[in-house]
């Protein structure tokens, strides 16, 4: 049985693994989409250490491993927590005001393999969109 630990972690590596992707596929790691990484981290209390831990797991993985382990991750968790990292990699995909091919073909590949609706997605980030600018 997986504990709440356990699950909270899988979120945050799940959200990091293919947030790391999808920031680079379009072969250019924008600063707003670091900088929108790090308001997530913030957001989801990823501490920076977990952050690093990360950061050296990754390093001698592939793309393709990295993917499947974030998709793995994401599938441990609810459908809630999936819906919530989609809605990041949404927002982070946004963050440099050009949406390139590559990054809605990693979407519709995560979508797919998530079990997650874009409906869902859409309409949750254009929610928490008209919150941020309320308060």
């Amino acid at each position: 049985m997986t504990t709440l630990t356990q699950q909270h972690s899988a979120y945050h590596q799940g959200l990091l693994h293919c947030a790391h992707l999808l920031m680079s596929v379009d072969g250019i790691v924008d600063e707003r989409e670091t900088n929108t990484l790090q308001t997530i981290c913030k957001e989801e209390n990823i501490a920076p250490v977990e952050f690093t831990l990360f950061q050296q797991a990754i390093a001698s993985k592939s793309e393709k491993q990295i993917y499947l382990d974030g998709l793995n991750l994401l599938n441990e968790c609810t459908k809630q927590e999936r819906l919530c990292a989609l809605v990041h990699l949404f927002t982070i995909t946004e963050s440099d005001e050009t949406v390139h091919r590559k990054e809605v073909r990693f979407l519709l590949y995560s979508l797919k393999g998530t079990d997650v609706d874009f409906e869902d997605i859409e309409m949750t980030a254009r929610l928490v969109k008209a919150q941020k600018a309320c308060a």
